[in-house]
């Protein structure tokens, strides 16, 4: 388990069909180590906090592995990054990873929260409007960790499993049930009764929930 790149940008205003976005996706590898806080990697940035960012999503991870398909599907070469994420990894994809999993990143503690949930931006980055919906189909989503104690991060830091949750819930099956067992009442219950889950994702599956009268 190791990082490949840590990827790091500041929102910015692009125009995307004759209109101006702001967004924060587009993140690029760097080669020095970076300060991570309880919210974000120094020199990084979100553009739409209600949706991404803080201590919920402080890091955004995808899994190295999964580019050699995209690059089929899009054909063309994608940098680390590409994805939005800050930390492209090798060896840690959704269904070897838990919601709740701590790991060690050198002397930084996170912890997984919850997958991550793809939005329109992505696909405005891709330029292609399948994107999101290919993501969610694929599995192939990332996840995002909540930083537990502050530190560096360096390139060349391996990543050392330091507690499995109890509960054993992958972030692939969080995303099976989410996208695609919609009423699965039982797999909802134990998905939201995850005491490391999201606060977004918990109310996600409670209301879910409240809306299949269980």
């Amino acid at each position: 388990m190791e990082i490949v790149s840590i990827n790091v940008g500041l929102p910015k205003t692009i125009m995307y069909q004759g209109k101006e976005l702001v967004t924060g996706i587009y993140k690029y590898p760097v080669s020095s180590s970076l300060r991570v806080s309880r919210t974000q990697l120094d020199g990084d940035g979100q553009a739409d906090l209600t949706l991404h960012g803080g201590a919920d999503k402080a890091l955004c991870v995808y899994p190295k592995e999964h580019y050699a398909h995209w690059e089929q599907v899009l054909a063309q070469k994608l940098e680390a990054g590409t994805f939005g994420e800050n930390l492209t990894v090798r060896g840690l994809l959704e269904d070897q990873v838990c919601i709740g999993d701590i790991y060690a990143i050198d002397d930084v503690i996170v912890q997984v929260s919850q997958p991550r949930q793809p939005c329109h931006k992505l696909a405005k980055r891709l330029d292609w409007a399948d994107a999101v919906l290919q993501v969610q189909e694929t599995g192939y989503t990332g996840y995002y960790l909540r930083v537990l104690t502050e530190g560096v991060i360096s390139k060349n830091a391996e990543v050392k499993l330091i507690a499995r949750d109890e509960a054993g819930v992958t972030v692939a099956y969080a995303n099976q049930i989410k996208y695609h067992e919609k009423a699965n009442i039982e797999a909802a219950q134990q998905i939201a009764a995850i005491q490391a889950l999201s606060v977004s994702w918990k109310q996600s599956f409670l209301k879910r929930l409240a809306e299949l009268g269980a």
